[in-house]
């Protein structure tokens, strides 16, 4: 009767360990898939979104519109650039969040604002002046994205006609467009960037691609870069190409009301003389009325 008992008792040892091993086969299967997974994931860019102590409510929003469009970024509180060197900073922060690329957003007298599109911490980088800023809570458009889904980056044949706007088109495209196999991004695409060159300035729009016909209704937000310089370094370094037709907007506020203060002295040239023109009261006394007809 032991002997059976033992019998049985092996027999139930060796009826467990195929369990085990099964167990054991579905745990490596499952790490081979999460190696492969992350194998596929090659294009691994992190995008940092910065803003600096003085930005405007709308560049706010502005920045938050592009973190929820754009998966695969990553915030941090605002930068103080007053008591401390604000791209030294910057760039400390990206380094200490694994991220390669950054938009840095500035804005001076709270009138102007800047944009800094940056590939950490080698570079190149570009400065922009950022114009005719309309954010997705003000247009309420009826285009609408599914949140975490890929965008296609249409970019206006003019990007390939000088090494400036080649460079910008590569940073762009690496910095705006979503990994593939992204862990925080949806495996399909349903909007798209519009990049168009107009008025030697670069205009942003964002589209829903509508049905299977590709009708598209535009999402927001909407906003135009002015170039300004590009460096070689991230978030500046030796400068590589700088604008000619870009005007500080300081010496244009300056021409504004020089030209304002011109017309008004015109104004009073003219009335002046116009008075000199005309007797005075007192001569008109002593004149005959009929004398200033003959």
């Amino acid at each position: 009767m032991g002997k059976r008992k033992r019998g049985n008792k092996q027999n139930e040892a060796t009826d467990k360990e195929p369990e085990k091993t099964e167990n054991q086969n579905e745990v490596l299967f499952s790490d081979d898939l999460l190696k492969i997974r992350k194998t596929e994931w090659i294009n691994r860019q992190r995008v940092m979104v910065l803003g600096a102590r003085g930005i405007t409510a709308r560049d706010r929003h502005l920045m938050l519109n592009l973190r929820t469009l754009m998966p695969h970024s990553k915030s941090e509180p605002k930068l103080d650039s007053v008591k401390s060197d604000l791209f030294s900073d910057a760039l400390e922060i990206c380094e200490t969040r694994n991220c390669n690329k950054c938009l840095l957003f500035i804005n001076k007298k709270r009138k102007d604002s800047y944009l800094y599109v940056a590939n950490v911490p080698n570079g190149p980088s570009a400065k922009f002046m950022i114009e005719n800023i309309h954010t997705m809570e003000e247009l309420r458009l009826s285009g609408n994205c599914l949140r975490g889904s890929r965008p296609l980056l249409s970019f206006d044949p003019e990007f390939d006609k000088t090494p400036q706007l080649s460079l910008l088109k590569e940073l762009f495209s690496q910095t705006f467009g979503v990994p593939k196999h992204h862990p925080k991004s949806q495996p399909f695409f349903d909007h798209v960037y519009t990049f168009t060159i107009l008025d030697k300035r670069i205009w942003f729009r964002n589209y829903q691609i509508v049905g299977e016909e590709g009708s598209l209704a535009e999402i927001g937000p909407r906003f135009c870069l002015n170039l300004i310089k590009i460096f070689e370094g991230g978030l500046g370094g030796p400068v590589i190409y700088s604008n000619p037709g870009f005007v500080n907007p300081n010496v244009r506020r300056r021409m504004l009301r020089q030209q304002a203060s011109d017309k008004y002295k015109d104004k009073v040239v003219i009335r002046e003389g116009r008075n000199k023109k005309k007797p005075k009261g007192e001569e008109y006394q002593d004149m005959d009325p009929l004398e200033i007809f003959d």
